[in-house]
């Protein structure tokens, strides 16, 4: 009863307007960033993260800054009594421009939020739901499988068992796959 009621009073419509800029933005496998954004917060659903709002607003809008730069972060801010709340997050898992990944990834892991981290997780379980092999090579596959073992799953053992364990899953999965294509 306590979930559903979080979810009858979770307001999150003022968040999807401001994910409907990611519209534009394509992804490389098809489709654009805007249903990224649904997907990683089904994931989080799907985790029962039904009492968290910040994270699930921020999990709408967590590529907003990287990948519309000209976003008004005020605007964001003053969205309800929980944008500001909700705009440290998305700035908790947004690489900075002067960082490369791997920076990016070590600062989350280190010192990124609860929050943070439970939401860089379900970021990756989408990509990796969406790594596919006839649109990236085989190498770009296997660096990113390396760096979710190397980066991601630390984080996930840090905040969710059975995120590690569909990690894990998935990306053995992927590597069975380069092995078998690739023996």
């Amino acid at each position: 009863m306590n979930e559903l009621y979080a979810l009858r009073n979770l307001v999150l419509a003022p968040y999807i307007l401001k994910a409907t800029a990611l519209i534009g933005v394509g992804r490389r496998i098809g489709g654009n960033q805007f249903r990224h954004a649904f997907s990683t917060l089904g994931i989080l659903f799907d985790y029962k993260y039904f009492n968290d709002s910040v994270l699930l607003k921020a999990s709408l809008i967590h590529d907003l800054l990287e990948d519309v730069p000209d976003t008004i972060i005020d605007e964001i801010r003053q969205t309800d009594d929980e944008g500001h709340r909700v705009v440290d997050l998305v700035l908790e898992v947004t690489k900075r421009e002067d960082e490369e990944k791997t920076e990016y990834l070590q600062r989350v892991l280190e010192t990124g939020s609860t929050n943070a981290l439970i939401l860089k997780c379900a970021d990756r379980i989408s990509n990796l739901t969406d790594l596919h092999r006839d649109t990236d090579s085989d190498i770009k596959i296997a660096r990113y499988l390396d760096q979710s073992e190397k980066y991601i799953l630390p984080m996930a053992r840090k905040v969710n068992t059975d995120m590690v364990i569909e990690l894990s899953d998935m990306i053995a999965k992927r590597r069975a796959i380069l092995n078998r294509m690739n023996p």
